[in-house]
């Protein structure tokens, strides 16, 4: 957890560990460079805590260029609302209400205010009292001596002075009081507000002081001209019969000091500024006129009269606050930060800062692998990145491996004049046998004593299994078959066909609708070359019609699927069944991924603005259950490319295309948060989206990813030679 206080002096002020960076009150900069530093932290959530008066700029404007560079949730508490704002101080709250996710407020009235006046749903903000600390309910008398006025009956007013504060008024009711109460001492603890003695010096304060002097009362008032601590601040509470805010304005919404009193069972007289009548209502504080010294003093009088009048008050103000302590309040910002996220989940919210990046949609960006080089060393593949720096911490994987065996395949594949083709122009070179390094990680992945693939491979070069997943080995195995069907390159097809051939012995007992998938995708890739393999004919077979049977054992007119479950790697499932359906001329089994395609892409569909929403990680999709929004990944968007130009290709229905682009699009930033997951900078891609933001880091998967899903679409594009959908 950070803070970001806001200094009003060049100098500064001596801040605690947890303050890492402080704005310049004045500097514009500074807001911007601050917004930022919580960027590059990847903060979950800021909390901004507003007050005009806080911040720089026309009515506390500069606040504005900090929250529209956020690119994390924030929820904003509203110290102030104004009833009736100038201009620049409604165009400023309307617009920290836009972008906040959620406003606390610590009065209704204030909640009343923004919702008349501000026209901020009811829905948006929620009710957290000023929160105070949890003191016991003490007799006075226990700290009446620290401050020498053991015996007296106690006065108190606190805070920082300042001329809207009042107390000539306790001062010049003092007389008063004394007459009827001799032993009455009244205690006004506090420095002067900075800005007050910074523009005026000591002015009112001198001012009180030669009041009290002028009506015969000095003795009986004493000034603790100092800012108190939380500790002595308790202690000057503790001591007090009855407190007195004699406020000389209304407008109020939140008085901490009182809040305080409240908290520790006070006896109260206020005048009725906003928060004073809210917080005081029900008997549980005491209410007068404004510049009133003669209503004070009648007041004071009564409950000094009255014990147990002033006893009973004490206690419904205490019984009360117990809402307010800091552990309920704490509760309340949770709840509040929770339905933040909750919100987020259901219905993301697309920040400022991303609404202002421009967005390249409907077409294909040059083909950079600067990053994709980055990632790779003199073993392989390295699976994670930190930003866009390679993780070497987390090793390897087979399955990015075997990703990125598919896509050096592929690139080799790609002659000069294709790679250069106009408006899809490379950039990055391609690292020289890149398809020979990728598929020795695989040949050494495989384990030969299980006939499987391991999957996790250390910085050190140590396996962290005997055998990956099915799934992983199923990737495996569609590397493989790509080499074998499509590379040119006779040392690596016989290194591959050798691979391969041990690999099937597995994957016929498979049970993962995802590794039958893959398996088929490579198998079909190897018989484009090898039709007349008997062998690889029967595994394939077998494989798309375990498939077929998930799929038609689990259907219901509402749910056409291959399992309980949307979960991972989805479009892979209909995509190979289209493949093998295609290759055999299966009618049943093109219909079936046909289907299942369709359903995929509208459940993955934005129902209001019709874009790319891939099942999230996050718990996925069950059925009859929810779907889970978010996490978002790469993964999701090139195998619905993948799935849609396999239909397209099979039935030649242009509406493939155009599903084929919108997957596409999610890249390029056309999905919930409107931020491009492609970073054409670096190649990379990150590694999703989160509720809030995009995840910054640009892992393999990722990267990989993207990739694949371009070279696809860049296929398409120059056997079609189509027109980009407007």
């Amino acid at each position: 957890m950070l803070a970001l206080p806001v200094n009003d002096t060049l100098e500064g002020y001596d801040y605690p560990a947890q303050v890492r960076w402080s704005l310049a009150q004045e500097d514009l900069t500074s807001y911007q460079e601050a917004a930022e530093f919580l960027n590059f932290n990847n903060i979950d959530m800021v909390c901004l805590q507003h007050e005009y008066g806080i911040f720089g700029g026309e009515a506390g404007s500069h606040i504005l260029h900090f929250l529209r560079r956020l690119k994390m949730p924030v929820v904003t508490t509203l110290h102030t609302v104004l009833r009736e704002p100038d201009p620049n101080q409604w165009r400023v709250m309307e617009e920290i209400a836009e972008l906040s996710d959620r406003l606390i407020v610590m009065s209704q009235l204030s909640s009343q205010f923004l919702q008349e006046i501000f026209k901020v749903p009811g829905s948006k903000i929620d009710m957290v009292p000023h929160g105070v600390p949890d003191l016991p309910f003490l007799d006075p008398n226990f700290y009446k001596d620290r401050f020498g006025v053991e015996g007296k009956a106690v006065l108190l007013t606190f805070g920082l002075l300042s001329p809207n504060k009042g107390i000539e008024n306790v001062i010049q009711a003092l007389p008063q009081i004394l007459s009827r109460h001799k032993n009455v001492a009244y205690i006004v603890a506090g420095a002067t507000h900075p800005h007050v003695l910074r523009h005026e010096g000591e002015k009112y304060r001198e001012s009180l002081e030669a009041l009290a002097k002028e009506v015969g009362v000095e003795s009986q008032v004493v000034f603790h001209n100092r800012f108190v601590s939380p500790e002595e601040m308790i202690e000057f509470i503790g001591a007090a019969d009855i407190y007195i805010t004699p406020y000389r304005h209304e407008a109020q919404v939140v008085s901490g000091t009182l809040a305080y009193a409240l908290g520790a069972g006070k006896a109260i007289i206020s005048t009725p500024y906003w928060h004073a009548i809210e917080l005081l209502d029900d008997r549980r504080g005491a209410l007068v006129p404004f510049q009133n010294p003669d209503a004070i003093a009648q007041k004071t009088i009564e409950l000094l009269d009255t014990p147990a009048t002033r006893h009973a008050m004490r206690k419904r103000a205490y019984l009360f606050a117990r809402e307010m302590i800091w552990k309920r309040v704490a509760q309340g910002y949770m709840e509040s930060f929770s339905r933040v996220r909750s919100d987020r989940m259901e219905s993301p919210r697309v920040q400022f800062s991303a609404s202002a990046i421009h967005k390249s949609l409907n077409r294909l960006p040059a083909l950079n692998l600067g990053h994709l080089n980055r990632l790779t060393d003199d073993t392989g593949m390295l699976q994670h990145a930190i930003f866009t720096v390679a993780n070497r911490g987390e090793g390897y994987a087979s399955d990015d491996n075997a990703r990125a065996l598919i896509l050096a395949v592929s690139l080799e594949q790609m002659d000069k004049a294709e790679l250069d083709t106009t408006g899809a122009a490379t950039s990055g070179a391609i690292t020289p046998g890149l398809s020979s390094l990728y598929l020795s990680f695989m040949e050494h992945a495989f384990n030969p004593a299980r006939n499987r693939f391991r999957n996790f491979l250390g910085y050190d070069r140590r396996w962290h299994e005997d055998a990956g997943s099915e799934d992983c080995h199923g990737r495996a195995v569609w590397a493989l078959g790509t080499v074998l069907g499509r590379s040119s390159d006779p040392g690596l097809r016989c290194a591959a066909g050798r691979l391969f051939e041990s690999s099937l012995l597995a994957v016929t007992e498979f049970r993962s609708p995802r590794a039958c998938a893959y398996t088929l995708l490579g198998i079909q890739k190897y018989l484009a070359s090898y039709a007349d393999d008997r062998d690889a004919q029967k595994v394939s077979l077998t494989l798309a019609r375990r498939l077929l049977d998930m799929y038609e054992s689990i259907r219901r007119p509402d749910w056409k699927w291959f399992e309980n479950v949307l979960a991972y790697g989805n479009a892979r499932l209909p995509q190979a069944l289209l493949m093998v359906g295609a290759a055999c001329s299966d009618d049943r089994m093109i219909s079936a991924g046909l289907e299942a395609l369709h359903w995929l892409t509208e459940t993955q569909r934005c129902e209001t603005n019709g874009h790319f929403v891939p099942i999230g990680s996050q718990g996925f999709y069950r059925q009859g259950g929810t779907k889970a929004r978010f996490d978002q990944q790469p993964l999701e968007a090139a195998g619905a490319v993948s799935a849609c130009m396999e239909a397209y290709g099979v039935t030649g229905d242009d509406r493939w295309r155009k599903e084929a682009w919108s997957a596409f699009n999610w890249f390029l930033g056309d999905n919930d948060l409107q931020v491009p997951l492609y970073d054409s900078e670096t190649g990379g891609c990150r590694d999703g989206l989160h509720p809030e933001r995009a995840n910054e880091n640009q892992g393999a998967e990722s990267t990989l990813s993207f990739l694949m899903a371009l070279l696809e679409m860049r296929s398409l594009q120059k056997s079609e030679l189509m027109e980009i959908p407007s």
